[in-house]
């Protein structure tokens, strides 16, 4: 347990950080799951239509840092590859 004034706000910051980021990483994986959902059902205009949101959701967790750049890419990559298949 901390003892000092600075490793005890150390732990507060961090458990109002965890709390922060695990909503957003929640977030950005439920718009992805609606993306794949609408692949795998070959609903191609759904897929279409929830590829933005997700994508914004994506980019603005590698601004927060919660995701690095490349996997923040990688997942938009992949993601566009798939929608794209469906035309």
């Amino acid at each position: 347990m901390a003892n000092h004034a600075s490793a005890k706000k150390r732990i507060r910051q961090t458990v109002k950080r965890t709390a922060r980021n695990k909503i957003i990483r929640t977030n950005v994986r439920t718009l992805v799951k609606r993306v794949r959902v609408a692949i795998d059902a070959g609903d191609a205009a759904a897929a279409k239509a929830a590829l933005p949101a997700a994508i914004r959701r994506i980019d603005m967790a590698v601004t927060k840092g919660i995701y690095h750049r490349k996997t923040g890419s990688r997942y938009i990559s992949r993601l566009s590859l798939r929608v794209a298949a469906l035309s």
